[in-house]
């Protein structure tokens, strides 16, 4: 039996318990979603703010950009990530132009941006 996973933080999802996400955050079960203008960025000690981090579903992230996952979650072998992507990076990610990391694990593929980070960074 293949074991379901959230496409946010790539925790376990447990029926009736919802994902692996720290309690409150956008993706765990009984989160209540925080508006993007109320949203504060969380400053992180192990990456820069520019990093691209790759989450084990394929999805792109950027430190402290969302809440449904945190520092101590983003360790390898789970997790891949760009400590200095080339101008445009996060930008150009598609499933048409894939980001593959060179730190942690770097067999992690991000073929999209993860929807929080987006918005949040837009309005940032």
């Amino acid at each position: 039996m293949e074991v379901e996973r959230c496409d946010e933080c790539g925790g376990k999802i447990v029926i009736g318990l919802g994902c692996e996400c720290p309690p409150g955050s956008s993706a765990s079960a009984s989160a209540t979603p925080r508006s993007v203008s109320t949203f504060v960025r969380t400053e992180w000690r192990t990456h820069p703010e520019e990093t691209i981090l790759i989450s084990p579903k394929q999805v792109a992230h950027r430190p402290g950009w969302c809440d449904h996952m945190t520092e101590d979650d983003v360790q390898p072998p789970r997790w891949g990530w760009i400590p200095n992507p080339p101008p445009g990076l996060w930008e150009r990610l598609s499933s048409a132009s894939p980001a593959t990391a060179t730190a942690g694990n770097p067999r992690r593929r991000a073929v999209r941006r993860c929807t929080t980070c987006e918005a949040n960074l837009a309005q940032g």
